[in-house]
């Protein structure tokens, strides 16, 4: 496979606790990865990975991502509405537990998310995401290999970017 024939990982880094595991797997196959943050983030210096600092503000980094992602390309995210409109573009759609964001989830992900942030304006005290331990970083390192073979077949079978 070509270099423009690989998928793409973006990493929304600012509050990703698994970029070292996606380096991992980027060295492995040859992937490139761009680390979209709001702020400069210390990275490895590789020419496969490339930091992108945007600007500060809501949404910014959120923008940038899903303005490039595509078929055959894989966004790490917590970020609901982004791996919503990733998802829209073709791309795949990891949480930094392994957890893939799909068609068939992603509607009730964005309605639970809708009914926290109502609870929370009522002033309801709403608990955060349960800690994340060992157990999540191997369930990631595991899903993000298997969403790299789906996107290997995605860019085989479809038009290039």
């Amino acid at each position: 496979m070509t270099a423009s024939a690989l998928p793409r990982l973006f990493i929304d880094a600012d509050a990703c606790p698994v970029k070292d595991e996606v380096y991992r797997v980027a060295a492995r196959y040859g992937l490139h990865v761009f680390v979209v943050s709001n702020s400069w983030i210390n990275t490895p210096r590789e020419t496969w990975i490339e930091q992108v600092v945007v600007g500060a503000g809501p949404d910014i980094a959120d923008d940038w991502i899903a303005e490039r992602a595509g078929p055959g390309d894989i966004v790490i995210t917590a970020d609901i509405p982004l791996a919503d409109r990733c998802l829209k573009a073709g791309a795949q759609a990891l949480k930094s537990n392994g957890q893939p964001f799909t068609p068939d989830s992603i509607g009730s992900a964005l309605a639970g998310r809708m009914v926290g942030e109502h609870l929370r304006s009522m002033g309801v005290a709403t608990s955060g995401p349960p800690p994340f331990g060992p157990k999540d970083r191997s369930a990631f390192l595991q899903a993000l290999d298997q969403a790299v073979v789906r996107a290997k077949r995605v860019i085989l079978a479809g038009p290039g970017r």
